[in-house]
């Protein structure tokens, strides 16, 4: 913030010349005075930060009180400077209670003190000249329009949309009842123009929703009225003056009033539209009332006190024989004749012209860029139209909006006159335009009203709903009738629109969570709806009450069906065709049920765990529903055996499994061999002098043996395996662990005896007399190697080394070489 306040106060190296380098002299003293003062407050607030503030307050009380009394001061001081900045800035106002209302609400207090600056600084470069004033171009600059321009300006500022003005509607002289539900009476006087007299007129009928309302009082002469003959020939159109050579002038007293009139009357066409207003006031205000005819534009002010007076214009616009040329006219038809009692004879909407000629667009900017080539500042249809002195572009933007209409009133008839020489229908393009305009002039104004029950009205919250996504409960959608009921009280009373007292989403929101404290519901009010803060009891006690009505109440759904339901009992036995409407013993009632999946689409019928929302039924488990455990079943692999492989069964008992998984194979024979070396057979080396042939027939004579061995084996093994899966057909799991426990035991016992029986053998002494020469190996072997033809060498100690614990082996990943590190 310091930083903005000097840039505001930066020097000005450039200045003007004239004035605006007088302006600079004279405000230099002043800036350097603002200067230095903002140094040494700058230094002051430092110094205190740099301080043990709570310290001092603890060590001297009259200390403690004078920092809370220059606080709440302080305090005091910066709510009033927020406020005042906040309705300088149009910004939301900041409300600060107590220090702690600083830190919460510091995002708004940063946006008033921001917006507060930025007008500072620009007030300051227009006062020392260094950026020139922008002013609004008006007639009497001299000078052309730049049309352009304000078609591209930036969006509307917000003190143009929402400003903060006192009701104009309080200085009327003849005031509106808001609660009058009743039938609205047209506010007419006399009635000029007219073929059926005014008390005539004000005939009453019943409407569809069985009330009471009063007829046009123009019904018949609009009805029957003959348009000039100007509006079905070609001709040529007639150009629109430049700005700057025809007056605007402003109207807002009944003198000024009559003067208009009387050069209307001489006017065969003129051009109207409306500015309207509807969000400070119930039922909405005509703001503003723009006239054109070929040479002059009246901008007639509507929210001035006897505006009721504004009735004498009806000698012009209830006069058949003047044209009066509007662009989507269907609300402006209900505005004039609700709040100024003007009626449209001979309207010629250029709407439907549009529609007829099948424009890509029907708006009226659209025809402004076709025929004239003007770009209208739009955004200028959210302005707050309230605003008085109206400021300069908005003066220009409404004037703009009938200055060219009747230009393009006579492009369009132009265009509609050559659509009729190829037309071949029985109605005309040029008839089908005023037959439509004149069913926009027959609209009436009803006041509002809504039945809170049942919806009907047009003010009522069920069109609303329609177009709402949301599927209330009993209880929500009680509280959503009664919360729509109240605001639309409370806005009748306050005369504000129920959209300014509670937004739409508010209301929504309030019935979808149905706050159970006030707390709660203060936490749902918006910004705007901060004013309730006043009723925030009085609303509490609606949502309440509404909530313990709802408890038996119908649901949104069953509302809805019974309004169907009931909507087509009067269709039935009526000309409707019976394929569309039933008959009346053949309609039932429409079932609608909400749409909702008994089951869910990922799991099925499988029971879910609802505990929490109490809604557990907890159903028996059935085949659909239960988990399949997947077992195995020992029985299938005794059936799986071949009847081939199974051993015949020997005449002893057969042994247990433990026992038979004692004896190793190879082990055993080895063990064998090694008996028949003791026993005197042949030695090692000389097992390696023998010739071929005894070797051959000695291992010829040993097959036999070894394959019996096998066979045995293999028999041993199929009888134990096939005794194991009988045993475990019959034990249960605790056995078969206790089984398996002491075979462990077993092995491990018979391991140990083996290998001290092997120590003894080993332990035993060397015979030195039977050993092979170590000396003369290498000749023996060589010379049995020659006359055994074999080129093996023998190596004595191989049988002592096959039994020698090996290295692991590589595994997949290790290469030999370098590793991955160095790898380049």
């Amino acid at each position: 913030m310091r930083a903005r306040l000097v840039h505001c106060l930066r020097p000005i190296r450039s200045p003007g010349v004239g004035l605006a380098m007088d302006s600079s002299l004279e405000f230099k003293p002043l800036r350097d005075s603002v200067h230095s003062s903002l140094i040494g407050i700058t230094r002051s607030v430092n110094t205190l930060a740099n301080e043990d503030l709570e310290f001092q307050r603890t060590v001297h009380p009259s200390v403690s009180k004078r920092l809370d009394k220059n606080s709440r001061r302080l305090l005091h001081l910066a709510a009033g400077v927020l406020k005042s900045a906040a309705n300088l800035t149009s910004q939301r106002k900041v409300q600060l209670d107590d220090a702690d209302d600083v830190e919460i609400q510091w995002r708004g207090v940063v946006d008033v003190v921001d917006s507060l600056l930025e007008k500072s600084d620009t007030c300051l470069d227009e006062f020392t000249g260094l950026v020139k004033r922008k002013d609004a171009p008006t007639p009497e600059s001299g000078r052309e329009l730049n049309r352009s321009k304000l078609a591209t300006v930036k969006p509307l500022d917000s003190s143009l949309k929402h400003a903060n003005i006192l009701k104009p509607q309080k200085a009327f002289e003849v005031k509106t009842d808001n609660f009058d539900t009743g039938p609205w009476k047209p506010p007419l006087t006399t009635k000029p123009h007219a073929l059926v007299p005014l008390e005539e007129s004000l005939e009453t009928f019943v409407d569809q929703d069985n009330h009471t309302q009063y007829k046009h009082p123009y019904e018949y002469e609009i009805t029957n009225m003959q348009y000039p003959s100007h509006v079905f020939e070609k001709r040529d159109p007639i150009p629109y003056p430049p700005m700057e050579t025809t007056e605007a002038i402003w109207v807002d007293t009944y003198e000024g009033v009559l003067e208009m009139l009387e050069e209307l009357k001489k006017a065969p066409e003129i051009a109207v539209d409306l500015e309207h207003h509807d969000y400070r006031t119930y039922r909405g205000l005509l703001s503003l009332m723009q006239i054109s005819t070929r040479e002059k534009d009246w901008i007639v002010d509507t929210l001035v006190p006897w505006r009721h007076k504004l009735e004498v214009l009806n000698e012009v616009f209830a006069d058949p024989k003047i044209v009066k040329v509007l662009h989507g006219a269907f609300m402006d038809a209900v505005w004039l004749q609700r709040d100024l009692g003007l009626y449209l004879v001979g309207l010629f909407d250029t709407f439907h012209a549009s529609d007829v000629l099948s424009y890509p667009t029907r708006s009226l900017a659209f025809l402004l860029k076709k025929f004239v080539d003007f770009d209208a500042a739009k955004q200028y249809q959210l302005a707050d139209w309230r605003i008085r002195p109206l400021p300069e572009e908005m003066f220009y933007y409404a004037r703009s909006d009938t200055h060219y209409l009747l230009y393009i009133y006579d492009m369009l008839r132009n265009e509609l006159v050559e659509l009729v020489a190829n037309t071949t229908s029985d109605e005309n393009p040029i008839e089908r335009v005023l037959r439509k305009s004149k069913e926009v002039a027959l609209s009436r104004y009803e006041n509002p009203w809504f039945d809170e029950e049942t919806g009907a009205g047009n003010r009522s919250w069920l069109n609303t709903l329609l177009r709402s996504s949301s599927l209330y409960n009993s209880e929500q959608f009680a509280v959503y009738k009664a919360v729509y009921k109240w605001r639309d009280d409370v806005a009748r009373k306050e005369d504000e629109s129920p959209a300014f007292i509670m937004s739409q989403r508010v209301l929504d929101d309030i019935a979808r969570i149905m706050p159970t404290d006030m707390k709660a519901l203060w936490s749902l009010l918006a910004s705007n709806a901060r004013d309730l803060k006043g009723r925030l009891h009085e609303l509490f006690e609606v949502i309440q009450q509404a909530r313990a009505r709802g408890e038996n109440g119908p649901t949104m759904l069953e509302f809805f069906s019974r309004r169907t339901t009931a909507a087509l009992e009067p269709l039935v036995g009526s000309g409707i065709s019976t394929a569309v409407v039933p008959r009346a013993e053949e309609a039932p009632p429409l079932d609608l049920v909400e749409l909702k999946s008994e089951q869910s689409q990922l799991w099925g019928d499988v029971a879910l765990n609802s505990r929490l929302d109490g809604t557990a039924k907890n159903p028996p488990l059935d085949d659909r529903s239960r988990i399949p455990l997947y077992t195995f079943d020992f029985a299938s692999v005794k059936e799986e055996v071949p009847a081939a492989a199974q051993p015949t069964p020997p005449s002893e008992p057969a042994k247990p499994a433990v026992q038979e998984e004692e004896a190793f194979t190879l082990r055993t024979r080895r063990k064998r061999k090694a008996d028949e070396v003791e026993d005197g057979g042949p030695t090692p080396a000389a097992e390696s002098t023998l010739d071929k042939a005894e070797m051959d027939s000695a291992a010829a004579a040993e097959e036999p043996e070894e394959a019996a061995v096998e066979d045995l084996e293999e028999a041993d093994d199929a009888e134990a395996s096939t005794a194991e899966v009988t045993m475990s057909q019959n034990l249960s799991k605790k056995e078969k662990r206790r089984l398996r426990r002491e075979a462990k035991k077993a092995n491990n016992s018979e391991a140990v005896e083996e290998g001290e029986e092997e120590d003894q053998e080993e332990e035993q002494p060397f015979d030195y007399t039977k050993a092979a020469s170590v000396l003369h190996a290498a000749k023996e072997d060589g010379a049995s190697a020659a006359g055994s033809g074999s080129n093996r060498t023998f190596d004595p100690y191989v049988k002592r080394t096959s039994d020698a614990p090996k290295g692991a082996r590589k595994m997949n990943y290790e290469r030999a070489g370098r590793t991955a590190t160095f790898k380049k």
